[in-house]
């Protein structure tokens, strides 16, 4: 019998760490992201509220990670060994498997909170389809509509959860159109540091139908996004230079160091300055709680 039960525990936690490895990368683009935007348009902040939010995400990226993971082991295999495919943790038949599953949990899962939250987590899984399997996740510009959608998903649902709330009000509607817009026009950054990964695997990502292009484009669109946003949330003098600093030295690597190693701290930078971008609508609402 203690036998019996240190085999369970070991596979159990073999299992938890499979699950962490499909989502890992997706932490610091992702979950902390989508947790900052949802912590700071919520009038709530329980605990029990946010463990149920924070939940609900992970189960998303999780059942989309397993699926777009399950079609891309052998580009994992060059730029991300380390995951369950490449590594030999579990096959593409039973991650295929598993992915049907995680449909079935997330919806039951997202039917406890409200019709929206279920729809929420519906359009995903729809999401999640057209991009794996139909294929649109390998063309440049399907791939950054897929990624929007997805990432609206993720910060619509777990705003919902997070707030008690069966819709969302108006500043946080403009909020979430803004992260949207936000995304389509900078997600791209993430594909420089898979160059090689998504060339072998036949994608046909930004950086590689415009390697030059992608380049001068980046270097422009992230200060004029940060400058953008600075003016639309109306943001001190100081935060404005900061914020709009930061996007610019970002654009300025991005265009000027252009190894692997490099982009990969890029992107890393890109989503401390997509954080920020997040945090900015709690300009708004301080200001809305002062009145």
């Amino acid at each position: 019998m203690p036998g019996f039960a240190v085999t369970t525990v070991r596979s159990t936690l073999h299992h938890c760490e499979t699950a962490w490895l499909f989502t890992k990368s997706d932490f610091k683009t992702i979950v902390l992201p989508v947790m900052t935007f949802a912590s700071v348009l919520s009038p709530r902040h329980d605990p029990l509220a946010l463990s149920c939010s924070l939940c609900w995400l992970w189960l998303q990226l999780f059942q989309g990670n397993v699926s777009n993971q399950s079609y891309a082991a052998g580009e994992d295999a060059l730029n991300k060994p380390w995951r369950p495919m490449p590594s030999g943790r579990i096959s593409v038949k039973n991650a295929r498997a598993l992915r049907w599953a995680l449909m079935v949990f997330c919806l039951g899962y997202s039917s406890l909170f409200s019709i929206n939250v279920l729809m929420t987590s519906a359009l995903f899984t729809v999401l999640v389809i057209v991009h794996d399997d139909l294929g649109l996740g390998g063309h440049p510009i399907g791939k950054s509509l897929l990624n929007v959608g997805a990432y609206v998903c993720f910060e619509y649902g777990s705003t919902l959860i997070l707030s008690g709330r069966s819709s969302l009000d108006r500043t946080s509607v403009t909020a979430l159109l803004c992260s949207g817009l936000v995304i389509l026009g900078t997600i791209h950054v993430q594909d420089f540091e898979d160059f090689s990964g998504d060339r072998a695997a036949g994608r046909r990502t930004l950086p590689i139908v415009a390697p030059e292009g992608s380049r001068i484009y980046t270097l422009c669109v992230l200060p004029l996004t940060s400058l953008v946003l600075a003016y639309f949330w109306s943001l001190g003098y100081l935060c404005s230079v900061l914020f709009v600093s930061m996007g610019c030295g970002i654009g300025f690597r991005c265009f000027l160091v252009r190894d692997e190693a490099g982009d990969k701290i890029t992107y890393r930078l890109y989503n401390v300055w997509l954080m920020g971008a997040h945090l900015l609508p709690a300009h708004t609402r301080f200001h809305a709680f002062s009145w």
